[in-house]
């Protein structure tokens, strides 16, 4: 089974916004050359995430994990985004997809924000 990686982020007016986000995608694409990695926005850049969806359909994508890019999980990812996967579903009814929780909840992302972030201040830490 032939399967893809969706980063879902926001997206902001500012293209250079998505710079952090297509480090992260050329980070998992040198890890896990063989597994087609896209970027996917819910509003003001582009790819969306049906956009993106199509693309990796077409590329023979028979499982597809939609990954959200967002520090909590908010309004956008408890209302908007259940919505699209639905739509997804239903326009790909072969292709399965499943949805992540929100990256910035898991432990690891949490430790290294803490790291950054006393790193930054320039306190001293264990």
């Amino acid at each position: 089974m032939k399967t893809a990686l969706i980063l879902f982020a926001h997206g902001a007016r500012d293209p250079e916004w998505a710079n952090p986000m297509r480090r992260v995608q050329a980070a998992i694409r040198q890890r896990v050359s063989d597994m087609p990695v896209e970027l996917a926005f819910l509003e003001f850049l582009t790819p969306n995430l049906p956009e993106a969806a199509a693309q990796l359909v077409t590329q023979g994508c028979e499982k597809i994990v939609v990954m959200p890019m967002f520090i909590a999980r908010g309004g956008h990812l408890k209302n908007d985004l259940p919505g699209i996967i639905e739509l997804l579903r239903s326009t790909y009814p072969t292709v399965e997809f499943s949805l992540g929780g929100a990256i910035g909840e898991d432990e690891m992302v949490v430790q290294a924000m803490a790291v950054a972030t006393l790193k930054f201040s320039g306190t001293e830490f264990a």
